[in-house]
């Protein structure tokens, strides 16, 4: 019998028991996507393990690996939260075998759903040879020849039919992409309860052609050409001050909804690093996860960092909620403020001294004596590979040489 998505959807929604959940699901891997329109799948690697006597659901981009565990129980229906953000598959299971039901990403609002399948699917097929090498570096440019175009730089390392990379831009990088090349076609997708992206493309005389989807509510065409000495701008110049030896201050609330203002005693004499953020980026959170060790271990030789959340709810309980679970979550002890919804415009008004935010994250380091030392726009990633790596050897030696030590911690 097949139920369409309206009515998965009812049944989904309208259960009320619940109860923790012990996931009856075979091992193994599964055939799974995000049917974002009628006619486009976005593929989902996906693998069903056993763990300390648990059963849980993998998500896996690249080298990235999401464990979705702590489900629960609402009649027939499984609710599996993803592990860094405010989203979560809600599914029906059949015959241990078959998934059918919805990813809601909250952070797009309470109705934002993509209907979600998986089957058991040990065997592997034969697949076609590839008509094309990806190996390489690519500069891309997204809607192409319109007043919204973006440029990328696209990082793609091939083996044979497997595919994994990313796509730098001057905001942040695509993370984790993975993907398949028969013949000249090709796709690269990633799955991370943020994002849900796909590029389908064509290989053609060193060039390619392709659509990029961003979940079901954005989609534009890209080209790219080989070019391995395409850069993009330098992260640290993008951003400026508009005034040089102009003074940073601020007045925000804590997410305990007291008043918050910057510079103050506390942080006189401190290296602090200022992190523009929200809760619902992932390149965001993976700046996080990189200042938690900065914090770790340069805290107590005087660094602060106040990291300020611009987020999709609207009112100030909601947006420090978000706030406050990430703290929690990650297990974080830096300054936490809240900055309003997640605007572009609003981070701008509150911070005049910059030239612009462009970007959700964007990061102001300043030196003990009170300036602003650099203004690093966007983050990319540990699925840079290379690029993170340096970015990390150089600002740590930024922050060892503000702090005034040097060598290994």
């Amino acid at each position: 019998m097949k139920i369409s998505f309206a009515s998965l959807f009812l049944i989904l929604v309208s259960v009320t028991t619940v109860h923790s959940q012990k996931i009856s699901l075979l091992p193994g891997s599964y055939s799974a996507y995000l049917q974002l329109n009628e006619t486009t799948q976005l593929p989902v690697h996906l693998t069903v393990e056993r763990k300390q006597k648990r059963t849980l659901l993998v998500v896996h981009n690249a080298d990235e690996r999401i464990e979705l565990t702590n489900g629960i129980k609402k009649g027939d229906t499984t609710i599996l939260p993803f592990p860094s953000f405010d989203s979560e598959l809600r599914f029906i299971t059949d015959k241990k075998k078959e998934i059918r039901g919805f990813w809601f990403n909250y952070n797009k609002g309470a109705n934002y759903k993509i209907p979600f399948f998986a089957n058991f699917n040990p065997k592997t097929r034969k697949k076609e040879a590839p008509g094309g090498d990806l190996n390489g570096k690519w500069e891309t440019h997204f809607s192409p020849r319109s007043a919204d175009e973006e440029n990328a730089l696209g990082i793609i390392a091939q083996k044979e039919n497997h595919i994994t990379g990313t796509f730098r831009t001057e905001t942040g990088d695509y993370r984790f992409l993975e993907g398949t090349i028969e013949g000249s076609k090709f796709y690269l997708s990633a799955f991370d309860g943020s994002h849900a992206f796909l590029l389908n493309g064509t290989v053609k005389d060193h060039g390619i052609q392709g659509y990029f989807y961003s979940g079901k509510h954005y989609s534009t065409d890209f080209v790219a050409s080989y070019n391995p000495n395409y850069e993009l701008r330098d992260p640290d110049s993008i951003t400026v001050l508009k005034k040089e030896n102009t003074s940073l201050n601020f007045n925000l609330k804590t997410i305990n909804g007291t008043d918050y203002s910057y510079p103050n005693p506390d942080t006189r004499g401190k290296v602090v690093i200022i992190q523009i953020m929200g809760t619902w980026c992932p390149n965001c959170m993976d700046e996080t996860n990189y200042y938690k060790e900065l914090y770790d271990n340069y805290h107590s030789k005087g660094l602060e960092i106040i990291s300020i959340g611009y987020e999709a709810a609207d009112s100030f309980d909601e947006q420090a909620k978000k706030i406050l679970t990430l703290k929690q979550r990650k297990n974080l002890d830096f300054i936490f403020l809240v900055g309003g919804k997640a605007s572009k415009g609003i981070a701008s008004e509150q911070f005049k001294i910059l030239n612009e935010v462009i970007s959700f994250p964007t990061s102001i380091y300043i030196g003990r004596d009170g300036e602003v030392k650099r203004i690093h726009t966007g983050f990319n990633g540990p699925g840079t590979g290379e690029v993170y790596t340096e970015y990390v050897n150089k600002t740590n030696a930024l922050i060892e040489s503000l702090l005034g030590i040097s060598g290994s911690k």
